[in-house]
């Protein structure tokens, strides 16, 4: 029994997901579908439009497993994030991964090779010395050594992908994406989550794009903008944000300076965003702010401790009876006790935090 992998956001579930779906079922047949996916807070710093469980039901429709990407590893910069994602693969003894990217895998395979090298790093602190931001640095240091340019998001990602599983017998295969997939053409069914998830704040129909499904679950989501009320009192009350991962150079003087006559989340991030600090990375740090993620807490959690199923079908759950026995870390399906569980739960009660009837969290049980 094989199985193949997809780490995903699905923020929101849309039709680009669904043919990235059906591409992998037409490269892997009978293989088992595995989701690694983010829980309420994303790699871009957003707070997921449906909660976790919501978009489990969702892709269950067309996959056979989903299980968790931790928030101390789905809220940080990409290598964190795949590095995260790549060891849960690695657990579930997965034979393939799929993914999403605008270049070629071979470009990929080259930088993601060359970025395991010291010259690579040592180019990368000489730019980033010269007031360039950390994925701009990465950009310039791999194009210099390689004559490939990567830049993109899902690019950056897959690079990272790789570098986690180059040395496993994990075979690894790219869907190439088009134009389409990002761009804002509206006339295209397939656009990217960004653009819906502005449409959404627009009041514009978006049923062309998602399946009804999500239709269906968007009757009630969350936009990012909601949290800037908590985020602003918590930075003005705080009186050392230092402490929080990803605040970092004294960026908090910033923060602190620019919250009290900020109107709105995106006015606050572009006046304290800045050369070094890109919009997404001050995102990234005021999620972690918001649910008081502090750096202490990130050096003890650097490895994945747990697999925390969200959701299986039959197929799903024959593949998990198969492998659980060759799983060296505890397979969860309710409270566990430990400190990265204990950051998630406290995570996801601050994402409902507007919520009157709301299940609780520690209850919760996978969705079958």
């Amino acid at each position: 029994m094989k199985s193949v992998g997809i780490i995903c956001e699905y923020n929101p579930f849309h039709n680009g997901h669904i043919y990235h779906i059906k591409k992998v079922k037409e490269l892997y047949p009978d293989y088992t579908i595995i989701l690694v996916m983010s829980g309420n807070f994303t790699q871009r710093g957003e707070v997921s439009l449906i909660d976790k469980w919501e978009k489990t039901r969702l892709a269950l429709n067309y996959v056979d497993l989903v299980v968790l990407l931790p928030f101390p590893f789905s809220t940080q910069s990409a290598d964190i994030f795949a590095y995260g994602a790549t060891q849960i693969l690695k657990h579930l003894k997965v034979n393939a991964l799929v993914f999403g990217a605008e270049s070629s895998y071979d470009d990929l395979y080259k930088v993601a090779k060359v970025q395991k090298e010291e010259k690579f790093h040592t180019l990368v602190k000489e730019y980033m010395s010269d007031g360039i931001n950390y994925p701009s640095a990465l950009s310039k240091a791999s194009y210099s050594l390689t004559g490939i340019k990567i830049d993109k998001p899902n690019d950056l990602l897959g690079v990272s992908y790789i570098k986690n599983l180059m040395d496993t017998n994990i075979h690894i295969k790219t869907i190439k994406r088009t134009n389409d997939f990002h761009q804002s053409d509206l006339s295209s069914n397939i656009i990217s989550a960004s653009t819906i998830r502005n449409l959404l704040k627009e009041k514009k129909d978006i049923k062309k794009y998602v399946p009804k499904e999500t239709i269906e679950a968007l009757n009630n989501y969350h936009f990012t903008e909601e949290y800037f009320p908590y985020l602003k009192y918590k930075i003005i009350s705080e009186n050392d944000l230092s402490i929080y991962q990803s605040v970092d150079e004294g960026i908090e003087n910033r923060l602190k300076k620019y919250v009290i006559d900020a109107n709105s989340l995106d006015e606050f991030i572009n006046k304290v965003k800045c050369k070094r600090y890109t919009y997404n990375k001050i995102k990234r740090m005021l999620i972690h702010i918001l649910c008081s993620f502090t750096k202490e807490e990130a050096k003890k959690m650097k490895n994945i401790e747990y697999i925390n199923i969200l959701g299986f079908n039959e197929k799903g759950k024959k593949y998990l009876n198969k492998i659980k026995k060759e799983i060296d870390i505890p397979l969860i399906t309710k409270y566990y006790n430990n400190e990265m569980y204990d950051l998630e739960i406290r995570a996801d009660n601050i994402y409902h935090i507007n919520e009157k009837d709301k299940e609780n969290e520690y209850a919760r049980k996978p969705i079958y």
